[in-house]
């Protein structure tokens, strides 16, 4: 922990820069960027005056991984398209995965319902109203089973967004994996299991920051030993961008949250280079082309610096930022929605020229309803366009060297250092947390877009601009209102077939692991493997950690 004013090692490299004045985030003011920086009519050659190519750039593929964090790029292979998707049943989500696989996509992103998310079976009284509705209603490892029914889980990538409960999808999704002869080092994936942007921006917790910090450090372990390929953390400032947070804000968070994690398991006792090769990270991608390219270079650049100069990372591997992206659902509009098939167009085709390793693109309609299947695959098909039509993957950072996006490049990753020294000037990410900080910077932000939007400021079109008298009709895709009657039925059958006593005493195992230091996945894989539900296995851990209450509840 830092002394209050004392500068983050990973800044230090920084102390030769200057700093930029970042405007109020959301001023309206045209020359300035979404962060609130100086936006420049026009950049020239002294925009790179001092400029040193060979030092904050490197070779792609090499430290400090501004220009990509391999060698190629896209010019040897595309990026991994996925499609988010998961809704109902998990016999409705295994038909759509089916459909995405045969249309070209080579990654699952599967989406989780409310009481999944929160660690509640599907027949419990919280649960009641949401079950299916905003994602797939996953109770059991019987559900599991159907939901990845006849994909090749060793042909897939599979990424699960799932934070609090993000070991129990994992382990079951192994036990699935394992039961169709396909070992767990040879499942490739991702988990997000980021619990710290939960406090900050989403709600999905269950356990106190610190209990949740031992689970995931747990997972970390685990995988190092049991599922080598598996990304053991997605760390996410999409869901900060979501909340409102500016592209600084969302990189000095998100990174300032990673280097929590990465504290969090050096004090366990797990050496840096062990693990740390496979953490990833979640970003947004928006329409704001230029300032989003420069905001993951920027990104690959401090978490480079800071792998390898606060935590002695020598593998280059672990010195690398590898991210997914999503395009942003929050600037997708319910007016006048054909219109976003070209924002997603647009924030697509920033993630690729940033360098996103794999990437979602958002359905036209998802600002009405679940995506239809229509919409899904239009998502799916601008992916295709960007990568098969365009000549963007024919050679590696086409906007190197570019006056413009090198200065941003520069201010934007000055800002976030500077965010990320005030949340160290705190006691780091979780006493932030405690403290409010980055909730109450992402609402002033927040504030700040919507005053914009609101005052004709920031032009939305559609909404704001260019709008229209009425939209054509539009037929939503409904989730079928008996889903919760139906998964409680399987979860009554499932309860009256297994074995209670087993069930019982690798439940109790669960517990006595998490009293003491040994890692609990162990036993909590064996509590699923004889039936345990999502809920009860949360349950257990619940009476021995507690559950979170934040600071403004009380």
């Amino acid at each position: 922990m830092l002394r209050r004013g004392e500068v983050p090692p990973y800044a230090r490299a920084m102390s030769e820069a200057e700093i930029p004045t970042a405007g109020a985030p959301g001023a309206g003011d045209e020359n300035r960027t979404e962060s609130g920086l100086a936006f420049e009519s026009l950049y020239g050659p002294e925009a790179l005056e001092g400029f040193d190519a060979a030092e904050r750039l490197g070779r792609p593929g090499e430290y400090p991984f501004t220009r990509g964090v391999y060698p190629s790029m896209y010019t040897g292979r595309p990026w991994t398209m996925r499609q988010y998707a998961g809704f109902g049943t998990a016999k409705e989500s295994n038909r759509r995965y089916r459909q995405l696989v045969a249309n070209g996509s080579g990654g699952l992103s599967v989406a989780f319902d409310l009481p999944t998310q929160m660690g509640h079976d599907s027949d419990a009284e919280i649960a009641h109203g949401e079950v299916g509705k905003v994602g797939v209603a996953i109770d059991s490892v019987d559900d599991m089973r159907v939901l990845f029914d006849g994909l090749p889980l060793d042909e897939v990538s599979t990424s699960m967004t799932i934070n609090a409960p993000a070991a129990l999808l994992l382990l079951m999704y192994q036990i699935v994996a394992e039961e169709g002869g396909v070992d767990g080092d040879r499942l490739t994936g991702t988990i997000q299991n980021d619990v710290l942007k939960e406090y900050i921006a989403r709600g999905t917790y269950i356990y106190p920051p610190q209990q949740s910090l031992r689970l995931i450090t747990d997972i970390f372990a685990y995988c190092a030993r049991e599922v080598p390929r598996w990304n053991t953390i997605s760390i996410s400032g999409y869901h900060m961008a979501e909340a409102g947070a500016t592209p600084a804000q969302e990189v000095a968070f998100t990174l300032a949250d990673g280097i929590e994690y990465v504290r969090a398991a050096v004090r366990a006792g797990l050496d840096v280079d062990d693990f740390a090769a496979r953490l990833s990270f979640f970003f947004v991608s928006r329409t704001t082309i230029l300032e989003e390219v420069a905001k993951f270079r920027a990104a690959r650049r401090i978490w480079a610096r800071v792998m390898r100069e606060e935590f002695g990372a020598t593998n280059p591997k672990s010195q690398m930022l590898r991210f997914h992206t999503q395009t942003a659902g929050v600037q997708l509009t319910a007016q006048q929605p054909e219109v976003n098939l070209v924002r997603v167009a647009i924030q697509g085709l920033a993630a690729v020229l940033g360098g996103t390793q794999s990437l979602h693109t958002n359905s036209y309609d998802e600002a009405l309803a679940l995506p239809s299947e229509k919409a899904a695959r239009l998502a799916l098909r601008t992916q295709q366009v960007i990568a098969y039509e365009s000549d963007v993957t024919k050679t590696v950072d086409p906007f190197a060297g570019s006056y413009a996006v090198e200065s941003l490049t520069d201010d934007l990753e000055a800002e976030a250092v500077r965010l990320m020294g005030q949340v160290e000037e705190r006691g780091g990410a979780v006493a932030a947390i405690e403290q409010g900080f980055q909730k109450e910077e992402i609402e002033r932000a927040a504030y700040g877009i919507a005053r914009d939007i609101d005052s004709g400021e920031r032009v939305v079109v559609g909404v704001n601009r260019f709008a229209v008298d009425e939209d054509d009709p539009y037929e939503a895709l409904r989730v079928d209102p008996t889903i919760e009657e139906q998964q409680a039925a399987r979860l009554a059958r499932l309860r009256a077939e297994r074995d209670q006593d087993v069930v019982d005493r690798h439940l109790a195992a669960l517990v006595e692991a998490a009293k003491g230091d040994d890692n609990v996945l162990y036993p909590m894989k064996e509590a699923l493997r004889a039936r345990a539900t999502v809920g009860e296995v949360c349950n257990a851990l619940r009476e021995v950690w507690g559950v979170y209450v934040p600071p403004d509840a009380f």
